[in-house]
């Protein structure tokens, strides 16, 4: 049984076997819709962009604040050159000053020396996304270090109020990304954070917006600020019994998901461009190469996950040259590996079909005779070449939106009759990358050799990349 096209494969070999799997999760349309954005851009800005700090104390006057060239504009240009497809603004970090005039505030936009007073980055930032058809996320710290009600069950209030007015004012929101952080307020307290309370606000307000937090609901973080996802990355997590910050899954769990979890939570990988996450002068020439940030692809996307890139407007309130041209570097070595499908020639088999199997031996996904167990896995499948070629990446894809059934795959690579390379693996979620030192082949075979439920890989495609982005 042959497939018509390489890039809608085997699709209907599910249906032929298919079990009751009730207990594997599943993405919703809107964890769907995040996995389907797979790299955006973060930008944090504010105080500490002014100040040089990371976490600012809260205390800075707010006419520190006057980034008196911003352009929002130029942000989405850049961001959708390089292939961003959304940006998350860090609009109230945990110094809790307000990019926006937040009548819940007396620090923010509205009080510093930028535009007078008038000035409002959500609203600019939000329009420009739509002008340039990117998604429109906000970062919102829960700590403040600034709001007098800190520690207190009145800023629980505050909290919400806040988050009814980005939903309202500069919608729509398509991620909410909360940081666990939890520090001391000016009061010298610490809140208790309403958390039940702040995702029904973001049900009944904003339904479609996905949520960020190491433990969800919607998106995990991946254990880490490199960028890098566990291999194997599942997207699977058990969240009862954990806590937001102090109490969350070990960050191990975080990095590879949790094989048996109960809660579909892909992860985000965020990293920095920079050594910092906001703007320093001093690290304008400490910007990550295109080469670092493809390498950070390969273990991100390529293993899964989605990619978070923070790219910090510097104090004029423009991306800096140093970080346009390493994005645009990044992006022309994306399009450069995978400008060519190597399969698009290719032709495509099952390794079994029902012909070769009487209908009547056939039990769910197994074949009995002479009292032996055969497994009969439709979505086994060799692809020929048209003739020899060189390839060095093989990428897979599963059909998430049933679940990330496949447990184990083996490929292994033929010239001719002769076996050149076998490469095992674990988990492929929506887009598994596999680089390997270049072979000359004429055939493989994708074993996915121990999958729970239907087996549903759609697509692969094969590359020959410069070997010197290979990881030896």
């Amino acid at each position: 049984m042959k497939s018509i096209c390489l890039s809608v494969l085997l699709l209907s070999a599910t249906a032929l076997f298919a079990q009751d799997y009730n207990d594997l999760p599943i993405p919703s349309k809107k964890q769907l819709d995040w996995h389907e954005t797979e790299y955006y851009l973060f930008m944090h800005f504010g105080p500490n962009t002014f100040t040089g700090k990371e976490w600012g104390e809260g205390t800075e006057p707010e006419d520190i604040f006057n980034p008196a060239q911003l352009d929002c504009r130029q942000w989405c240009r850049i961001a959708k050159e390089s292939g961003a497809k959304a940006i998350i603004i860090t609009a109230k970090h945990h110094d809790g000053f307000c990019l926006w005039p937040s009548k819940f505030s007396k620090h923010t936009v509205r009080e510093s020396k930028w535009k007078n007073g008038k000035g409002d980055i959500l609203k600019e930032l939000s329009q420009a996304c739509k002008e340039y058809g990117l998604k429109f996320g906000v970062y919102l710290s829960p700590w403040d270090r600034n709001h007098p009600d800190y520690g207190t069950p009145k800023y629980n209030d505050v909290f919400v109020n806040m988050m009814k007015e980005i939903f309202q004012n500069y919608g729509p929101v398509w991620e909410m990304w909360w940081d666990g952080a939890n520090g001391e307020g000016p009061n010298g307290k610490r809140q208790v954070y309403d958390w039940k309370r702040f995702e029904n606000t973001v049900k009944q307000y904003s339904p479609k917006t996905v949520v960020f937090s190491d433990i969800g609901p919607d998106v995990r973080w991946v254990g880490n600020e490199n960028g890098i996802a566990g291999n194997p990355n599942w997207n699977f997590l058990d969240t009862v019994g954990f806590k937001r910050g102090l109490g969350a899954p070990p960050t191990d769990t975080l990095n590879h998901g949790n094989y048996w979890g109960k809660s579909w939570m892909g992860a985000e990988c965020d990293v920095s461009i920079r050594p910092g996450w906001f703007w320093r002068e001093s690290e304008n020439e400490k910007v990550k190469t295109p080469q670092q940030l493809f390498d950070i692809y390969l273990k991100s996307i390529g293993r899964g996950a989605n990619l978070l890139l923070n790219v910090p407007p510097d104090a004029r309130g423009l991306i800096h040259p140093s970080d346009s041209i390493a994005l645009t570097g990044f992006k022309k070595l994306r399009d450069e590996s995978f400008a060519e499908n190597l399969l698009k020639t290719a032709n495509t088999f099952y390794q079994f079909s029902r012909k070769e199997l009487p209908e009547e031996k056939i039990t769910l996904r197994s074949v009995d005779k002479d009292n032996q167990s055969y497994t009969v896995n439709l979505q086994n499948f060799i692809v020929e070449m048209a003739q020899p070629t060189k390839i060095n990446c093989i990428i897979l894809r599963e059909a998430i939106h049933l679940g990330q059934t496949i447990r184990s795959f083996r490929i292994v690579m033929n010239n001719g009759k002769k076996v050149v390379k076998e490469i095992t693996g674990s988990s492929v979620g929506r887009k598994r990358i596999l680089t390997f030192k270049p072979a000359t082949i004429t055939s493989f075979t994708v074993y996915l050799e121990d999958a729970k439920g239907m087996d549903n890989v759609i697509n692969v495609t094969a590359y020959l990349m410069d070997e010197k982005l290979i990881e030896k």
